[in-house]
């Protein structure tokens, strides 16, 4: 049986940690379970608002371990219970600026400066939404931005998906395989999707486009009904009925914090090798910097590999 590893906390609770993680998504806990199992004392930044997207899901099918399924929430709470059972230190407090100059590194959370000798960043990427009324409040309940995650939630129904992207079409083609009827819906009178994805959604003949069309208004109770469109040609509004819309306009990186700190790409996130950053002993993990897969099983995987990476760094300044 492998033993259990109780990480000793630093006397003064604003450090210096081994490890401070900043954020408290998948990526983050899974790194600080790993972390405090390798006795390094370790302090989660969750923010005020932790836990990441999983917490704005219903039921997770895709995690594996759970057969019968779990709320998203739930499974954020067991994530940080495991981490706190290992002797992690979790703050409910927003970042506001770090200090990458000195060692140890200086963060800046809920008005307190923390030292720690190493820093996971783990911030994740939040989903676009459209502003149009009703979206936000029937999240989970009709309303989604991740096919893979929730298409099965839809066979046989009929749902929406707005974008015009490569991602809006991939997410139209995996709805095919269990809604009945899949509508494209796109503000533009063209895609800018890659021409070989927008011949595979033009091809199929599960999928329809409404050109020139915006969602004005998400229509439901306890679930998403039907949406109010506009067409943007005739000024035309119609209410159409639909059981699902899937919203696919793009992720913002959560790394306002770090630009001019840590080098990232064109597009917000960071860039790294591996889960290294540019800073020797700043490493980075999950949907920060990963915009492919966007999963919460890939990230709980970075927060795995940044988290042994950073016990490695540990031990070789020791």
């Amino acid at each position: 049986m492998e033993s259990q590893v109780i990480a000793s906390k630093p006397t003064d609770t604003k450090g210096p940690w081994d490890v401070a993680i900043i954020g408290s998504g998948p990526a983050g806990l899974t790194a600080a379970i790993y972390t405090t199992r390798g006795a390094a004392s370790t302090l989660i930044l969750g923010g005020t608002v932790w836990g990441g997207q999983l917490m704005l899901t219903t039921t997770v099918d895709n995690f594996p371990g759970f057969p019968e399924g779990i709320q998203g929430p739930k499974l954020m709470e067991k994530m940080k219970a495991q981490a706190e059972r290992f002797g992690a230190e979790f703050k409910a407090v927003d970042v506001s600026s770090i200090d990458v100059s000195k060692r140890p590194f200086e963060i800046t959370a809920g008005g307190e400066v923390f030292t720690a000798r190493s820093v996971i960043i783990a911030t994740g990427a939040q989903t676009k939404w459209l502003d149009s009324s009703g979206i936000k409040e029937l999240i989970g309940r009709g309303v989604s931005s991740c096919a893979p995650c929730d298409a099965p939630f839809f066979k046989g129904k009929k749902v929406a998906v707005v974008g015009g992207g490569d991602s809006a079409m991939e997410e139209a083609l995996v709805l095919t395989k269990y809604a009945s009827e899949v509508t494209i819906i796109h503000r533009r009178n063209e895609f800018k999707a890659s021409a070989a994805m927008q011949e595979k959604v033009k091809s199929d003949p599960k999928i329809k486009i409404m050109w020139n069309c915006e969602v004005q208004k998400a229509i439901g109770g306890v679930k998403l009904e039907k949406l109010s469109i506009k067409n943007n040609e005739t000024g035309e509004v119609s209410e159409i009925p639909f059981d699902g819309l899937f919203v696919a306009i793009g992720h913002s990186p959560s790394t306002m914090i770090f630009t001019g700190k840590i080098d990232l790409d064109e597009r917000g996130y960071v860039k790294n090798k591996g889960t290294n950053t540019n800073v020797e002993g700043i490493f980075v993990s999950g949907d920060v910097h990963d915009f492919t897969y966007k999963q919460a099983v890939i990230a709980a995987g970075f927060g795995c590999m940044a988290a042994m990476d950073d016990l490695k760094y540990l031990q070789e300044k020791q």
